[in-house]
């Protein structure tokens, strides 16, 4: 397995639309173990490959502790069914340090393939529906920041901004 870098909010493939899996090879299963490995390091609780500058529909999520790792690979997952917004706040591995208030859904039904090509369905709820909404969103080119009002949305900005400038992101 190796780590790989985790790309970070401005570079223009984490805004584009990842494209669904066809066929589960194995440079498909070393890259889902390479992302499990590179979000166990940095350390976070879920990964999508765009964030790795992979255009496709594969992500990662471990919810546990390191010590009690479980982890979660879907590909080509869509939500069928979503239940009760509520605010919960987030992180995101390509927005390393920044944590806000995001409105989800608390109750998810997913569907996605395993590596093994199986169709399966989770029903997720909390920390994991959050998790897993979230990913799925990279997967559809959409980020976090993007449910902020505007205001906040161009505090963070500016905020990163001052960051590239000084050489810190």
């Amino acid at each position: 397995m190796s780590k790989l870098t985790i790309l970070k909010y401005g570079d223009p493939i984490l805004r584009k639309k990842s494209i669904e899996i066809k066929d589960i090879t194995q440079d498909i299963k070393k890259l889902a173990f390479d992302m499990l490995e590179t979000m166990y390091a940095a350390p976070g609780v879920g990964l999508a490959a765009p964030q790795i500058g992979v255009n496709i529909r594969l992500l990662v999520v471990d919810i546990n502790p390191p010590d009690k790792k479980n982890p979660l690979i879907m590909l080509n997952p869509v939500i069928i069914k979503a239940e009760n917004k509520i605010d919960m706040e987030e992180g995101c591995l390509s927005f390393p340090g920044f944590y806000e208030a995001v409105k989800r859904f608390e109750y998810v039904d997913a569907e996605y393939a395993t590596l093994d090509g199986k169709r399966k369905t989770i029903l997720a709820n909390g920390f994991l529906s959050k998790a897993i909404q979230h990913e799925i969103d990279h997967l559809d080119a959409k980020l976090f920041i993007d449910y902020l009002a505007d205001w906040k949305r161009k505090a963070v900005e500016k905020e990163i901004k001052r960051k590239k400038k000084v050489g810190q992101w």
